[in-house]
């Protein structure tokens, strides 16, 4: 396949500019449109472009972001519109209109704040917080189903996004939801509700949780994402779950993704059974949070894929390891506990990326890698380097 060819910039450009011109190189990236489809079992090599060049520098991971998300939205997720503007009122209910293309839609969200003065840093639930939301940090709540509906492949296109842009929008009910935390921020920005826009993380759990991560890769005034339990189509890899499958686990794969419900994009469909022949991996979702904040906890539930995730993520953290901010990212994978329910054994790990993230405070997020035996050197070919 053709696709354009990307001139990484120096790094000592890059240390020397000033925050508009850093702007200005991060616009000039040059963005493939189409994108490699060669079938490979291991996880493909985050620090190489797609026409082959290495990335060796923060300036080249830039644009290597901007190219894998690119990929994401072919392939995955459907296309993220960036394009809508928004007015809002309200405190304690936010009613948000979202505008574009002479459309608009409305939806609103619940902020359940601290006591005392703000602003105050918030977490963005899709539904409902099922972690523990700690005392001086706010909870916003919002209906991800009526922004995107996730009943199965009847609901497909239905929902208040697809209201705005068109039922045959290619955005899945994940891509859906990211769009409307993205909306949510920008209302948060344009309202007084006592909420700082940023210190903001987002949650959510299962499918939510999948949701939850997606919007932390898109959405980049996300300041700490915190997926919990996403297995398959969040912090599993689609390769490794795969070969999971194949080994005898009864474990969710991107094939029974596709049939279950409408999470991703029709786009999708054609990988679901030969995800080895997709651009990227779901390391890589890790890899657009980064250098944000990202925990992510996960249970040893043999559905949600527990090697899966843990490997996936190991690999992720070595994208934050090049970054030079391995303690930016952590795994917490705990228990054989009921799904969606928050065991006390994750709880100091929840608190210090909180603490970091979100309070500004002094936390110790070093070194969270909590899970089952998963040995990732089993499904990578590749050596993470140090980016200048």
């Amino acid at each position: 396949m053709k696709y354009s060819i990307i001139l990484p910039f120096l790094a000592t450009t890059v240390l020397a500019a000033p925050a508009p011109l850093l702007d200005e190189r991060q616009a000039t990236c040059s963005v493939p449109s189409s994108f490699p489809s060669t079938a490979n079992s291991k996880l493909p090599n985050p620090f190489k472009f797609f026409n082959g060049q290495s990335v060796t520098t923060k300036a080249d991971w830039e644009c290597r972001q901007k190219e894998v998300q690119a990929a994401f939205e072919a392939q995955e997720l459907g296309t993220f519109p960036t394009t809508a503007t928004v007015t809002a009122s309200g405190t304690s209910t936010l009613s948000i209109t979202a505008s574009d293309n002479g459309k608009s839609i409305q939806f609103s969200v619940s902020i359940k704040k601290p006591s005392g003065s703000g602003p105050f840093p918030a977490i963005i639930a899709y539904g409902a917080a099922s972690i523990p939301v700690p005392n001086g940090v706010a909870t916003i709540t919002f209906n991800n189903d009526q922004i995107a509906a996730q009943s199965g492949q009847q609901s497909r296109g239905q929902g208040r996004f697809f209201d705005l842009y068109g039922s045959g929008h290619s955005a899945g009910a994940t891509t859906a939801w990211a769009w409307a935390v993205d909306r949510i921020i920008d209302a948060l920005e344009k309202v007084d509700t006592g909420i700082d826009p940023k210190r903001v993380g987002v949650t959510g759990c299962s499918r939510n949780g999948k949701g939850a991560f997606v919007a932390a890769a898109l959405v980049k005034r996300i300041a700490l994402g915190l997926p919990q339990e996403s297995g398959s189509g969040g912090a599993a890899c689609w390769r490794i779950s795969d070969s999971e499958k194949a080994a005898g686990k009864n474990i969710q794969t991107p094939g029974q993704i596709i049939g279950e419900n409408v999470w991703f994009s029709k786009n999708f469909n054609s990988f679901a059974n030969k995800a080895t022949t997709l651009a990227t991996d779901h390391h890589q979702l890790a890899g657009l949070v980064a250098p944000r904040g990202l925990l992510v906890i996960e249970n040893e539930i043999d559905w949600l894929g527990p090697v899966s995730t843990t490997a996936c993520m190991k690999a992720g953290r070595l994208i934050y390891k090049a970054l030079g901010v391995p303690d930016n990212m952590g795994f917490t994978g705990k228990g054989n506990h009921n799904h969606c329910s928050f065991p006390s054994n994750q709880q100091a790990d929840l608190t210090a990326f909180i603490n970091k993230f979100l309070l500004n405070q002094s936390a110790n997020t070093a070194d969270i890698e909590k899970g089952p035996t998963a040995d990732v050197n089993k499904y990578i070919d590749w050596t993470a380097p140090t980016l200048s």
